[in-house]
């Protein structure tokens, strides 16, 4: 089976950057399976992914990224080449809801997911058997509420001895703090419903459901210090009515919720989630 190299960049905007790209690939005798690029007329920045059948080129990762670093330099490019061969892993995240979780663990089990997962760390025990059932590793680890730091050193801990490349927050009902945000910033991924800031705290669908709202969501987002205000990767929305119970919302939202966030991280996975400040481009 056929394995790639994927190339994404983001640098200043100027002529030349797709044809100064396409002729180094063609010249080594690469393949390009995928093209992707966005012009941002506001920022002035140009992003791009490019995949290319590894086996059609004479160089290795290592080799290619050597090659190609003085046109990075000439263009004052921000980038990176991930190959295939080696998946990401992911560390997830989890409190007592299973929604996200029991559909990220389906959709991994299937092959729809592009990962390892070395662990799920929770501050519940209630998932320890479902996820134990996969053959996965699953910490439990508590979290004090009047001693907080102890237990996110712990978190760190795990995901640091688990090597993981992303964490997914996969209903994980506690805020991670600042240091760790900044430590994995780009690579934590978060889902809440899309009623915030309108309905924070507990029962959010019960109390849009006693404001008669239309439309219910969920959105995915990467984590920064900022509490749910990261750069956007993906959202969806479904509409209700005064048909519906509040149950009916829960039910609707938890297909949303899963939904989003497995699109989101398939997205990541893939290297087509570029954040530029606090928004994203996405070569979905």
């Amino acid at each position: 089976m056929s394995h790639y190299y994927r190339l994404v960049v983001s640098c200043p905007d100027r002529v030349g950057i797709v044809a100064r790209v396409s002729n180094f690939i063609a010249g080594q005798g690469g393949s390009i399976t995928e093209a992707n690029q966005h012009s941002d007329l506001t920022s002035g920045r140009f992003f791009m992914r490019y995949e290319v059948v590894a086996e059609s080129l004479p160089l290795d990762a290592e080799g290619f990224r050597e090659a190609f670093a003085p046109i990075a330099d000439e263009f004052e490019m921000q980038w990176k080449l991930t190959d295939t061969r080696r998946p990401q892993r992911v560390a997830m995240m989890v409190s007592k809801e299973s929604h996200c979780l029991v559909d990220l663990l389906y959709r991994f089990t299937a092959g729809e997911l592009d990962c390892e997962i070395p662990c799920v760390i929770s501050n519940h025990d209630d998932l320890r058997s479902l996820v134990e059932w996969h053959g996965i590793p699953f910490h439990h680890v508590p979290v004090d509420p009047s001693d907080k730091a102890a237990a996110f050193a712990e978190v760190e801990r795990l995901v640091e001895e688990a090597q993981a490349d992303t964490v997914v927050l996969a209903r994980y009902m506690q805020i991670l703090p600042p240091a760790l945000c900044e430590r994995y910033a780009g690579r934590v991924i978060n889902i809440h419903h899309s009623f915030l800031p309108s309905f924070a705290g507990a029962r959010p669908y019960h109390q849009a459901y006693e404001r008669g709202v239309k439309l219910i969501g969920a959105t995915c987002h990467y984590v920064t210090e900022e509490l749910d205000a990261g750069p956007i990767i993906e959202q969806d929305i479904q509409r209700v009515s005064h048909c519906h119970t509040a149950n009916d919302l829960v039910r609707f939202g938890r297909d949303v919720e899963k939904g989003v966030l497995a699109r989101g991280l398939r997205w990541h996975l893939q290297d087509r989630v570029l954040i530029h400040g606090n928004k994203t481009v996405v070569f979905a």
